[in-house]
């Protein structure tokens, strides 16, 4: 058993070793000045996004707690990025992998599991997930990994290169090294987790600020401290925001939260594509709306500094969604007006026309 373990784990080890770390590159944004704005592109991943980081801790941490065994099967509750990468993994190690998830799910994630090696089990609707997956997993013989748990535990947060540490290495030569603030949305909770530990490890005096996506039960949890609401809806932004609080979410480590329409979020990445020729997923208009907020309230303050945000995968992901005029004034509704103020940053405050906002000082 040892020795399968070893070279499973020598096999990941070695593929971390292969690859680059994701680059981090500053915006030029028009309207706002003394403050730069920094996404580090988690699109370039093998898998192609931020969670081939979660899937390679999850393997590691299941490898090292004696879950996986040799031939048997590897089970996880996700029809999204999530399953890519750890199929991706899966793949790596000889083990089957089946991913949990509705029948509504596109077929081009479906595609994509499958395309490494991954099968499908599908279900009538996103809340019967988890149950399956532990059911599943119990009738084959086989590891549920159970990203919402084991996301805030799996991952080192005090440094190996994971993502924090990524961020500030990367950081150490720009004009202002230590960000005034990170900005994060949450789906598992996992990275959140790790930001705001390491920044409070190392002693940086860097703001988490956690966006938040209607629909999500996250903020509302957050600014109430209850951590046991529920929301009878999920998030129309792929990839973050939950119904329930997930135990992967830590709130004590997180200084603030935003909460951002969705139309703002998919304005976001329309505006973003015009700056920089690329499309990303709409988690990452989340993320930079909640990063513009920030940087504007910081010019009315007279701060100068810097602030780094995600781009969590790319758009090609979402060329029937986010990026089909069509599907966006169906699902989403109209984006023209704040796509409008994202290009006229400089005019007025974005917070104006925002979702609420919380502190930890107004937690209950």
């Amino acid at each position: 058993m040892h020795a399968w373990m070893n070279k499973a784990i020598a096999r990941i080890e070695a593929d971390f070793q292969r690859s680059a770390d994701t680059h981090l590159f500053r915006l030029d944004v028009p309207g706002i000045t003394g403050v730069d704005i920094y996404l580090k592109d988690e699109s370039t991943h093998p898998t192609g996004s931020l969670k081939h980081r979660l899937a390679r801790s999850l393997f590691l941490y299941a490898l090292c707690n004696g879950k996986l065994k040799e031939g048997r099967p590897v089970i996880e509750a996700s029809s999204g990025s999530t399953a890519v990468s750890e199929a991706y993994f899966a793949r790596m190690l000889g083990l089957p992998f089946i991913a949990v998830m509705p029948k509504s799910t596109a077929r081009s994630k479906i595609a994509m599991i499958e395309f490494y090696g991954g099968q499908c089990h599908f279900v009538d609707s996103a809340p019967e997930m988890h149950d399956a997956a532990v059911a599943l997993a119990d009738q084959l013989g086989g590891h549920f990994m159970d990203q919402f748990t084991y996301a805030e535990r799996a991952t080192d947060w005090r440094g190996n290169n994971n993502i924090a540490d990524s961020i500030f290495s990367q950081m150490a030569r720009e004009p202002h090294p230590i960000p005034a603030a990170i900005v994060m949305s949450a789906g598992t909770g996992g990275t959140s987790a790790t930001l705001g530990r390491y920044v409070r490890y190392r002693c940086h005096p860097t703001e988490l600020v956690v966006v938040d996506p209607e629909n999500s039960v996250f903020f509302d949890s957050y600014r109430t401290g209850d951590m046991t609401l529920r929301r009878a809806c999920s998030s129309r932004i792929e990839g973050i925001g939950r119904p329930k609080v997930e135990a992967s979410f830590q709130h004590d480590v997180v200084d603030r939260m935003i909460q951002v329409a969705d139309a703002d979020s998919v304005a976001t990445i329309l505006w973003l594509e015009e700056v920089i020729g690329r499309k990303a997923g709409a988690s990452t208009g989340t993320n930079l709306w909640g990063a513009f907020i920030v940087a504007q309230e910081m010019m009315a303050a007279g701060r100068q500094g810097s602030i780094v945000t995600l781009m969590c995968d790319s758009g090609r992901r979402y060329l029937d969604t986010y990026y089909d005029p069509d599907w966006v004034a169906r699902c989403i509704g109209d984006v023209a007006p704040a796509l409008d103020r994202l290009r006229h940053l400089g005019d007025r405050p974005l917070a104006a026309d925002s979702l609420p906002v919380a502190r930890r000082s107004s937690m209950a």
